[in-house]
């Protein structure tokens, strides 16, 4: 009896150690987490006055309370569970012809779901954020997969891409599986500083790659993009926390300009990027996986239809919702929040199903509650 139980403590004992070993194998060789910026590159970072001891600073106070208390608290709501974190029927999915992708002269926007965009503006092909995988997270067993089986457009069925724009290289925005069969469809990166490394490491070439600090300005083909603050953080690993800049972008086109807040908690930025860049005729703002214990760094639906207004945005439309299951609310409660509040506030607002065309030119508020189980049968 006691050699058995000496050998069945030495079994426990051993797929520990090769539990260990496995996982560490993994962090340190897995393509997933990307490449990491060079000490020539960190000098640089230093010396834009929001980087210190080896991360970047919000430009306000920014807490991520992850004491013990609310860490507990977590674990006991995430045991706890919520059967409505996921929608129980298949949302509707408008089914994208490559053809007419191809072949537009409108300006216009089609969204993929969460913060995924594709912006057709004067003649050029632009994705934002474009997480197209199946599950945001470096592996499969420790994240939940998208709602949908299907994309509204397969990669290989986009157009030739002029540019790609990141906010920041978390897994939900920066997807490794989609930026290896991107990379050589598309000619330009804009990316935030330190970011590169991550592209590099995945096999973009150097010199399409562009990395921009807050307030930098670049043009493509007469549109002008403007890399602006947001209140949040960056990191794809254990140890690499804030080690890339994050941010929002600011697209301003011959007939139209457009926001997109990328992540982040409610902050004065908002104010300072209207009275910079506003108004704008369109604005994409984030709107889900909130939670109280990281009120900072995402924020309330309210909050989401308050930074609109900020922003001065003629029309706005929630973000960051969808596709994937990264907080405990409700996977609809976004949308129905953000509504209400941006009623009271005046703020005109649309929610268009995954895969619908968005026109630039002749954009209006529009809700069909497609997100509700009646409607969307």
């Amino acid at each position: 009896m006691l050699n058995a139980i000496k050998m069945l403590g030495l079994g426990i004992i051993g797929m520990i150690i090769f539990a260990v070993i496995g996982i560490t194998i993994f962090l340190y060789t897995s393509p997933q987490f990307g490449g990491k910026p060079s000490k020539e590159e960190i000098v640089k970072f230093e010396e834009t006055g929001h980087y210190n001891k080896g991360k970047f600073q919000n430009l306000i106070e920014t807490s991520m309370d992850m004491s013990f208390s609310n860490f507990t608290g977590m674990v006991k709501d995430m045991i706890k569970g919520n059967p409505n974190t996921e929608p129980k029927f298949e949302l509707p999915v408008i089914h994208i012809d490559s053809i007419n992708i191809d072949t537009t002269h409108e300006n216009r926007l089609i969204w993929f779901g969460h913060s995924a965009f594709l912006l057709q503006m004067d003649g050029q092909n632009i994705l934002i954020d474009p997480m197209l995988g199946d599950c945001p997270s470096p592996h499969p067993l420790v994240g939940r997969k998208r709602y949908n089986k299907e994309l509204a457009i397969e990669i290989d069925e986009l157009p030739q891409i002029d540019a790609i724009i990141i906010s920041h290289d978390h897994y939900d925005h920066l997807d490794y599986s989609s930026i290896k069969e991107l990379k050589d469809k598309t000619a330009h990166f804009f990316v935030p500083l330190g970011v590169g490394a991550h592209l590099r490491s995945w096999g973009v070439k150097d010199e399409k790659i562009e990395e921009l600090d807050w307030w930098n300005e670049i043009t493509l083909a007469n549109i002008q993009f403007v890399f602006a603050p947001s209140r949040h953080f960056s990191g794809r690993g254990i140890a690499d926390i804030s080690s890339t800049l994050w941010g929002s972008w600011v697209i301003i086109g011959s007939k139209q300009k457009v926001y997109f807040s990328g992540d982040g908690g409610y902050g004065t930025h908002f104010k300072e990027i209207g009275e910079k860049y506003g108004p704008f005729d369109f604005a994409m703002m984030e709107c889900g996986q909130y939670n109280k214990r990281w009120s900072e760094i995402h924020m309330f639906p309210e909050q989401t239809a308050q930074a609109a207004y900020d922003v001065k945005a003629r029309i706005m439309m929630p973000i960051h919702w969808g596709a994937f299951t990264l907080s405990l609310h409700d996977w609809n409660d976004p949308v129905k929040r953000v509504i209400k509040k941006a009623n009271e506030l005046e703020v005109p607002i649309t929610v268009p199903m995954i895969g619908q065309s968005i026109s630039l030119d002749k954009v209006s508020a529009q809700i069909e509650e497609w997100w509700l189980k009646e409607k969307a049968l």
